[in-house]
């Protein structure tokens, strides 16, 4: 049997080192690639989530998100986006980069959300939040939701070119048979559909001295003003006669021929006792 020669020998051991340096690069090369940015980088477990009004003027807040990470600390960045009436066909907001973002009146009928990137040492990753519902414009300050469904307003809040309405009028006697003291509502609200609250109620009859002058009240948080007509002698009470009153809403500090004032004149039937 031939011996193999130390010329041989060497190739072999230095075949072996060649083979060997081989595996390890291999090795040394996937290991590496397990261990890049998209192994370690930080990983979304929850999106992000924006809290606030959706309405022209307000502040929405993002939180974070949950993340996890293999190693370093993380830092975030953040992006909002405004999107279309279906939440879709989003695109940055140029210079929205906080983590708050005050809606402009450019975002009225939008959607927005927020794009939050969490970094660490190792990489980068992106999750977005929900869209927000579609934004609209802000209501008039001091609105409250009545039961009813409809949004009552101070007086304060009605300003040019709105104007106070007098939109209904109430009498506890119709017609009128007596000269016992009845009930007059009258409601108000302004050209918008606010019912408006603190308006400034005045009525007189037409011709003057048919009613005891009441004076001058204030509507409720429903927009209604109630006050007492105490008639005199002089209002006829016959069948085909009229109480005519002429009523005014106003704000109060405003003119009372001007500013958000409106008038109205109202009539009911007096008909002969009964």
């Amino acid at each position: 049997m031939n011996r193999p020669t130390r010329k041989s020998r060497a190739s072999v051991a230095a075949l072996a080192t060649l083979v060997l340096a081989a595996v390890v690069a291999v090795f040394t090369t996937i290991g590496y690639a397990g261990s890049s940015a998209i192994q370690y980088a930080p990983r979304s477990t929850a999106a992000p989530a924006v809290t606030g009004n959706a309405t022209v003027g307000s502040t929405l807040t993002t939180t974070n998100g949950t993340w996890t990470t293999d190693a370093g600390t993380v830092t975030y960045a953040y992006q909002w986006q405004s999107c279309d009436a279906a939440g879709a066909n989003c695109a940055n907001v140029a210079g929205a980069t906080n983590q708050t973002y005050v809606v402009r009146a450019a975002d009225n009928g939008k959607r927005l959300r927020s794009s939050v990137t969490a970094r660490n040492n190792d990489g980068t990753s992106v999750a977005t939040s929900a869209a927000t519902a579609a934004v609209t414009n802000a209501g008039p300050a001091g609105q409250i939701r009545l039961s009813n469904g409809q949004i009552s307003i101070p007086a304060s809040s009605v300003a040019l070119p709105a104007r106070l309405v007098v939109h209904q009028i109430q009498f506890s006697q119709s017609p009128i048979r007596s000269r016992n003291p009845l009930q007059a509502r009258v409601r108000i609200q302004d050209t918008r559909g606010f019912v408006v609250r603190d308006a400034l109620v005045y009525a007189t009859a037409i011709p003057f001295g048919r009613i005891v002058q009441p004076a001058e009240t204030r509507t409720d948080q429903e927009g209604w003003a109630t006050m007492t007509i105490q008639p005199t002698r002089l209002l006829p009470l016959r069948n085909g006669f009229l109480l005519t009153m002429f009523v005014r809403a106003r704000k109060q500090g405003d003119d009372i021929l001007a500013g958000v004032s409106s008038r109205r004149l109202i009539s009911v039937r007096t008909a002969n006792p009964s």
